[in-house]
C-alpha cells in the first residue's frame, strides 16, 4: 500500500491538478477579502478574517476542490488507458482505489495548511490587528484537520463517481451543492449535517452567540459518511454490457 501511495504522489508531480487546488485555496481567501469592501459596519481583525475564510472554505470551495482532485486522480487511469495495464499486475482495482483515496486524504491536510498560509499572508497585507502566535498555531491545526474531516464527508461521492469514466465532474457539481447547503444548517442541524458537523469537530466559534455544537452528533455524522464511503468500495462494480455480435446473415445468391 505504501508503494501505491508513493506512486500516486509521483504521478501528481506531473499533473496540474494540485496547482488548481492551491489556486482554489487562494480564491477562498480572495473571496473573503472582497467581503471587506462592504460597508456593513463590521470591524475586521485577524480572528474575524480567519472565521470568514473558514466559512467560505467549508461551504463554497473545499468540498468541490477535494472532489475534483480525487476524481481526477482516479479518472486518469481511464483517460490514460493505464487501468488495463495495471490489472495485469496482481493489484485489485479496490486496492488501487484505496491507495488513491489515502493520498487524497493526505492532500486534504496539505490544502488546509495552504489555505491557512494564504489567510496569514492576507492578514499581514491588510494590516489587521489581533495576530498572535498561539492562536495562529491553533488555527493552523484547525484548518488542516477541517480539510481532512471535509474530505471524509465527501468520500461517498468520490467513490460513487469513480466507477465510471468521466463521471467525476458530476461528483464535483454534487459536492458543490452539498457544501452550499451546509450554509443554511442551523440549530441542531449544524451538528447533524455532515459538512457543518466538520466545523463542530474543530470547535469552530464555540461559545459564540447562536453557536452550540453537539460534539457527539458531529462525530457520528462525519463517521457515518466515512463508513459509507468505505463500504461503497466493497460493492462490486457492474461491468459494462458489451453489444452482442449481430447474427451473420448468409450472403444472397447471385443470379436467378
Amino acid at each position: 500500500m505504501a508503494a501505491i501511495i508513493k506512486t500516486e504522489f509521483m504521478k501528481l508531480k506531473r499533473y496540474f491538478i494540485v496547482w488548481i487546488g492551491v489556486s482554489l485555496m487562494f480564491l477562498t481567501v480572495l473571496l473573503t477579502l472582497f467581503t471587506t469592501l462592504a460597508d456593513d459596519g463590521m470591524v475586521w481583525n485577524c480572528q474575524f478574517l480567519f472565521e470568514q475564510v473558514v466559512k467560505n472554505f467549508v461551504t463554497l470551495i473545499f468540498p468541490m476542490c477535494i472532489t475534483l482532485i480525487s476524481g481526477y486522480m482516479i479518472s486518469r487511469e481511464y483517460t490514460d488507458d493505464t487501468l488495463k495495464n495495471i490489472e495485469i499486475i496482481p493489484i485489485s482495482f479496490r486496492k488501487l482505489l484505496a491507495g488513491k483515496l489515502i493520498a487524497s486524504a493526505i492532500l486534504s491536510f496539505f490544502l488546509g495548511i495552504v489555505c491557512f498560509a494564504f489567510t496569514v499572508l492576507a492578514d499581514f497585507i491588510m494590516g489587521y490587528d489581533g495576530f498572535a502566535f498561539i492562536p495562529a498555531l491553533t488555527g493552523l491545526v484547525q484548518m488542516a484537520f477541517l480539510g481532512f474531516f471535509l474530505y471524509l464527508t465527501m468520500l461517498p461521492i468520490i467513490v460513487l463517481t469513480s466507477r465510471q469514466k468521466g463521471s467525476f465532474l458530476a461528483g464535483v457539481i454534487v459536492a458543490f451543492v452539498y457544501g452550499l447547503i451546509g450554509m443554511f444548517a442551523d440549530g441542531i442541524l449544524q451538528s447533524v449535517y455532515p459538512v457543518s458537523a466538520a466545523l463542530g469537530l474543530i470547535n469552530y466559534r464555540a461559545g459564540a452567540a447562536g453557536v452550540r455544537w453537539n460534539r457527539g452528533l458531529c462525530f457520528i455524522s462525519v463517521l457515518a459518511m466515512c463508513v459509507t464511503g468505505v463500504a461503497l468500495m466493497f460493492v462490486n462494480q457492474k461491468q459494462e454490457k458489451k453489444d452482442s455480435p449481430k447474427a451473420q446473415r448468409p450472403a444472397p445468391k447471385k443470379g436467378w
